[in-house]
């Protein structure tokens, strides 16, 4: 089995439901607390373990309670952590998330998650070098995505960008990535003042914008299509992008199509939002089969 390494951030979430979102200054009761695990590369290095591929994670967390339970975490869902270094200085990331009209806002306080070092650059060559693809995200410093990026640039290693929280990224990295997977926010900030048309065109099947519940769109070479979303009322929309970013890179180490493997992607999202908390909605490959629309997202045998 083809095997995904994800560098990127690991968290502990904070969150509350409300039926009413506080205006500046206002106190308001919220329906209800919970905490989770988060952080966008967890997120995915978990969404794609569940779908079957072997994951490894790479990050650091603090050295405190919250970064045992977040190891503990990736370990329980089957993802390697061996890579995964605690460090003294500073305390392990979290996210505060209000769950507000079925649909979400969030803050993330990195912490631990921007503790990389450059000069390290040399292990994380050795490191890279035993992975079939990496998944990158912004919730970790942009320094290390581009050294990252030109490492498997180097090595010929293809990497899924997912642009989140949006940056402005330099063209040059653009160019080096494999698959690069903004929302719409996140593709005004990419692409400023240029029309969704012309760059899809220009990275074409590389370029993938997702589309919330209208789905994902993609050139193919030929033409723009559109690979829409399944429709389901969401419970809670938090980690779904996440989710599509795991699914998406199983599907492509399994050598599947680009749009089948947007689909199967979709078709793993509408799961991910039908649970509460980034992972708490994340489908096993079981569960996907079971849907009577895996055939039509995509079908293979482990």
């Amino acid at each position: 089995m083809k095997n995904i390494l994800v560098i990127g951030s690991m968290s502990t979430d904070f969150i509350v439901k409300t039926n009413t979102k506080p205006n500046q200054g206002e106190t308001v009761f919220g329906e209800n607390f919970s905490t989770g695990f988060g952080g966008k590369g967890a997120n995915q290095a978990i969404a794609a373990c569940r779908l079957g591929a072997d994951v490894s994670m790479m990050g650091h967390v603090g050295d405190d309670l919250f970064g045992e339970e977040i190891i503990e975490n990736l370990i329980q869902n089957g993802v390697s952590t061996s890579y995964v270094e605690p460090v003294t200085h500073v305390s392990s990331g979290s996210a505060h998330i209000t769950l507000f009209n079925n649909d979400n806002s969030i803050i993330v306080i990195p912490g631990a998650n921007e503790a990389f070092d450059l000069a390290q650059k040399e292990k994380w060559t050795q490191i890279v070098e035993g992975f079939d693809l990496v998944i990158l995200q912004n919730e970790i410093p942009q320094s290390v995505n581009e050294t990252i990026i030109d490492l498997c640039w180097s090595k010929r290693i293809p990497v899924i960008y997912n642009p989140a929280p949006a940056r402005t990224v330099n063209t040059s990295i653009i160019d080096k990535v494999k698959y690069i997977t903004p929302n719409e926010h996140e593709f005004d900030i990419l692409f400023p003042g240029k029309k969704r048309s012309e760059m899809l065109e220009l990275y074409s099947n590389k370029l993938i914008i997702t589309l919330g519940s209208k789905g994902a769109v993609i050139h193919n070479g030929d033409k723009e299509v559109i690979i829409p979303a399944i429709q389901k009322i969401p419970v809670d929309t938090t980690g779904a992008g996440d989710t599509f970013n795991g699914a998406l890179a199983v599907a492509l180490m399994n050598d599947i199509c680009i749009e089948k493997a947007i689909s199967f992607a979709n078709l793993a999202a509408s799961f991910s939002v039908m649970g509460y908390g980034a992972q708490g909605g994340m489908p096993t490959l079981k569960e996907m089969m079971e849907s009577e629309l895996y055939e039509e997202a995509w079908d293979f045998e482990q």
